[in-house]
């Protein structure tokens, strides 16, 4: 491949990359400056306030999921901190590993997937 042809392709992907992230950051600051409009300047989870600068640190956080799907009224939307944030989409990762991960499994249940299933036997002995 000619070094021309590699260049003209690189210079394509990125203005690909650029226009991507400049369409991600229209739609971020939009929706951002909506909810930071209809919402208290407080974490969802954690209930910490944030003015000044450090209103930067909360962040917008699409409860389905979907960042595309931003209705006016905000019901899509809660504002987090940096760190419940994360912890939140950390939780969604977690529980789809888990739910694949548990699909996997053949037969009985063990005493770690239900570790109360032999406190009842147990405790009538102590009657």
């Amino acid at each position: 491949m000619s070094e021309n042809r590699r260049q003209t392709e690189k210079d394509g992907l990125n203005q690909i990359l650029e226009e991507a992230r400049r369409d991600r950051e229209r739609r971020e600051k939009t929706y951002r400056e909506q909810a930071l409009k209809l919402f208290p300047n407080v974490c969802g989870r954690c209930g910490r306030e944030f003015s000044g600068k450090r209103l930067r640190e909360l962040t917008v956080h699409h409860r389905d999921h979907n960042h595309d799907h931003n209705p006016p009224d905000g019901s899509n939307w809660e504002l987090l901190c940096l760190y419940c944030h994360e912890n939140e989409h950390s939780r969604l990762m977690n529980s789809q590993w888990s739910d694949s991960s548990s699909s996997r499994r053949e037969g009985p249940s063990t005493p770690i997937d239900s570790p109360f299933a032999a406190l009842e036997s147990l405790l009538k002995g102590k009657k």
